[in-house]
């Protein structure tokens, strides 16, 4: 079996462990480095729990992104 290669630097993918959709910046190994959309606090998952994200789910994240941002939420 040949082992799956990590996604690409700035793809977008969902961290199956906490469903949360995320721009990847790097790839060590077998962890990647995930920043939120619209910016944030980057965090690291396995790349095997790593999936690519469908368009409805970039697009659920960028609205959910801008919604807290016209509240005032974010920055």
């Amino acid at each position: 079996m040949i082992p799956e290669e990590p996604p690409p630097p700035g793809s977008f993918v969902v961290d199956a462990r906490t469903e949360r959709v995320g721009r990847g910046v790097a790839a060590d190994g077998h962890r990647l480095r995930l920043a939120p959309i619209g910016g944030g606090r980057e965090w690291h998952c396995a790349s095997g729990t790593a999936r690519p994200a469908t368009v409805t789910e970039r697009l659920s994240a960028a609205t959910a992104f801008m919604n807290a941002h016209s509240r005032g939420e974010v920055v």
